[in-house]
């Protein structure tokens, strides 16, 4: 059996307690034992390279270095990485490492909450075949990405909230590879509720399968 930890903290207006819950409910019905756990201590331990998939849904927070560099070698060497919205894009910003391996960085949501449309780029992907264009209401990610994801959804800034943003095509959802790792990423699921969206709640376990070791 897969084995899958879904670490949650930070920022409470995430609901990352409630978000890790939904997650690891969705992994356990795919078949993976899922450990979901708040103690982020679990960075220092054995059991993060032993996992097939790490989901921190996280903002904010700390990572130490020699924590941060032992996950970096654990994606490279097959470790899946992927999650939500802030999971990889403000999970310890301050971290060179983490940054490196997940690929993304949120620097900014002109507007906060607002409807935004979510257009796919990649038909023939299958972590988003058959998912037709939809329109979303959250927080429209401004995002720092990695050259090497491979884009399979984008949205386009109006500019009506700033305009330096106007016209800007951003992705939102994106998969890579990582050494022998995969990376997934949706900017999506800002909080719980948001998991309801059959869209949003279906593009997040397949591309989480998808990056799960085996």
């Amino acid at each position: 059996m897969r084995k899958a930890i879904v670490v949650w903290g930070g920022w409470k207006g995430h609901e990352p307690e409630e978000c890790a819950a939904v997650v690891g409910d969705m992994l356990r019905r795919e078949g993976f034992s899922t450990e979901v756990t708040g103690d982020l201590g679990i960075f220092g331990s054995p059991d993060i390279a032993r996992a097939d998939l790490l989901v921190p849904i996280i903002t904010g927070e700390k990572l130490e270095k020699a924590h941060a560099d032992a996950l970096v070698e654990a994606v490279r060497g097959g470790l899946g990485l992927g999650g939500p919205h802030g999971a990889l894009a403000t999970s310890f910003k301050e971290s060179a490492p983490f940054r490196y391996v997940s690929g993304v960085t949120w620097v900014s949501h002109p507007g906060n909450i607002i409807d935004f449309r979510v257009n796919i780029t990649r038909q023939s992907d299958p972590l988003v075949s058959g998912i037709p264009d939809f329109d979303y209401r959250s927080e429209q990610y401004y995002l720092h990405y990695d050259p090497t994801v491979e884009v399979l959804a984008t949205t386009t800034f109006s500019g009506e909230y700033d305009e330096a943003a106007r016209n800007v095509v951003m992705p939102v959802v994106f998969k890579r590879h990582f050494g022998s790792g995969r990376v997934f990423y949706s900017a999506l699921g800002h909080v719980a509720a948001e998991y309801e969206h059959p869209h949003m709640r279906e593009i997040l376990r397949r591309g989480l399968l998808w990056a799960a070791r085996g």
